[in-house]
């Protein structure tokens, strides 16, 4: 398939996933939120919302926000003091956002998650059917890592890493990643004249990965090599994924009206795809039964626990995706 019929078939997406990271959400200068982009990001969700599309936004910010309130000027390094910002930034941040979309009377609802979630059965399918829930109400949910009690064991890391793994546990068509960045380049291009935009990735290879090197501010903490992986993990649920600048949230109706922004990852869905696979701990290795999977047998009598999707009455392996079905 060529790019242009790739991003001919943007256009039909109904189930989007956004994520915008906090060096798109702060003013360089100062760290602090920038308040007219976060309200022009309002706006174009709420507007996707009113076409009939479901949105998910995962946000980060909780930290930068909750630096500033505190008197930090650098990111902290040590994990109590992050987690400190978090459980102060993030009530400021949602504070924000929702008297922002409450002037459009735009619902929404706040879904903080760390890897137990999803490695736990029953907590991902309750996260799951939750998710499905707040779609049929027409609620957009803003998602971000549950910082304040996350450990370096059960943590994401990076919300790239947390937007993929949501698109795959919702079944999203779309994911785009807002950064700071236009796309995925030859090169860095903060250090490199040499460095071309890539606009159509039509296959992961070793040589794109080789690209994704580290990157990024004080402020955020997801570079390329982290947006990369959450490539694969978005073309494997099937979701295509764009990569695209942030510093205009307006490209994200550019790049759902099929223009040639940013660099495309189509979807090569795989049958075989489990979202477990990209979850592995210390404590729960890759390819190991994920705690709660040991009891998803015929004994359980309750159907959620069994791995059933309350909204769509659809029997799903433990660690599988639901199907892509818009409830």
């Amino acid at each position: 398939m060529t790019e242009q019929e790739c991003r001919e078939r943007l256009k039909d997406k109904r189930r989007i996933v956004v994520k915008i990271g906090s060096s798109s959400l702060t003013h360089a200068g100062t760290g602090d939120i920038n308040l007219d982009k976060l309200e022009r990001l309002v706006r174009v969700l709420t507007d996707l919302s009113n076409q009939g599309r479901e949105v998910i936004l995962v946000s980060s910010g909780a930290i930068a926000a909750g630096r500033r309130a505190l008197g930090f000027r650098e990111r902290p390094e040590e994990k109590s003091v992050k987690q400190a910002c978090a459980a102060v930034g993030q009530a400021r941040l949602m504070m924000l956002y929702q008297k922002l979309f409450a002037e459009y009377n735009q619902l929404t609802a706040q879904i903080l998650l760390t890897k137990y979630t999803m490695i736990n059965e029953v907590s991902r399918r309750n996260a799951h059917n939750t998710f499905l829930e707040l779609a049929q109400m027409k609620v957009i949910p803003i998602v971000n890592e549950n910082d304040t009690v996350s450990t370096d064991e059960i943590e994401f890391g990076d919300n790239d890493t947390l937007s993929a793994l949501v698109a795959a546990l919702v079944g999203a068509d779309m994911l785009i990643l807002l950064s700071d960045i236009d796309g995925l380049y030859t090169d860095d291009p903060r250090s490199s004249r040499e460095a071309s935009l890539i606009r159509y990735v039509p296959e992961i290879t070793e040589e794109i990965l080789a690209m994704g090197k580290s990157a990024g501010s004080s402020v955020g903490t997801g570079g390329m090599s982290t947006k990369i992986t959450a490539a694969r993990i978005s073309a494997g649920c099937g979701a295509d994924l764009v990569i695209a600048n942030g510093e205009e949230v307006g490209i994200i109706r550019d790049i759902l009206d099929g223009k040639s922004v940013g660099t495309l990852f189509p979807a090569h869905r795989d049958n075989e795809f489990n979202l477990t696979d990209y979850l592995y701990t210390k404590q729960y290795p890759a390819g190991q039964p994920k705690q709660g999977e040991q009891s998803a047998g015929p004994e359980r009598q309750n159907p959620e626990d069994a791995g059933t999707d309350r909204s769509c009455g659809e029997a799903v392996r433990p660690g599988r995706i639901p199907g892509r079905r818009i409830c």
